[in-house]
């Protein structure tokens, strides 16, 4: 088994991309309620923080806060994959090496991961979580994504609701960081 170079920092913050083996698939939207239970699940045994979330139809994107002393997000991604897979339907076609490997071809194996350095890194990744609807096309704003923490950070007022609408979108065309 390949060995990965992970940065394994306790108590880090992490940003996450996690894909579905199938691109074009919609799964992680039209089966939401299985995906919030395997992180349901996993976060009762396994604590850690989401600190930014974003779902969309075929990734996701999240930004992870691990307890002091802690830096095994490797079991977290592990019991959230299976929890998913083991709470729906069996559709997907399988190649011969996942069939192997008794695996079910739903998630990518491997997912993208990057260590926050500091508060400017944590806020470029939040507008990367919460542009990433827009930018995909699947709302016109990102306040109108409703698989996101962005209204949780409207609430807060760490954005404005109409940030990464039309006036956003001239907005982070520069690379400024509007609203966070």
């Amino acid at each position: 088994m390949p060995n990965y170079r992970r940065n394994l920092v306790e108590g880090g913050s992490f940003f996450f991309t996690v894909n579905l083996a199938d691109r074009h698939s919609r799964l992680l939207v039209e089966r939401i309620e299985p995906l919030r239970q395997a992180f349901r699940h996993t976060q009762s045994r396994h604590p850690f923080a989401i600190d930014a979330l974003v779902v969309l139809p075929d990734h996701l994107h999240s930004i992870w806060i691990l307890p002091p002393g802690d830096a095994d997000y490797a079991t977290r991604w592990r019991l959230i994959k299976t929890g998913f897979s083991r709470g729906v339907e069996r559709l997907e076609e399988r190649s011969e090496s996942r069939r192997l490997k008794r695996e079910r071809g739903i998630w990518q194996r491997r997912y993208w991961e990057h260590t926050l350095r500091d508060e400017e890194d944590v806020g470029r990744h939040c507008d990367y979580i919460h542009y990433n609807p827009v930018k995909h096309g699947h709302v016109k704003s990102a306040i109108d994504w409703p698989y996101s923490s962005f209204r949780r950070f409207v609430r807060r007022g760490l954005y404005s609701a109409d940030w990464a609408g039309v006036i956003g979108l001239e907005e982070t065309a520069f690379g400024e960081r509007a609203g966070r």
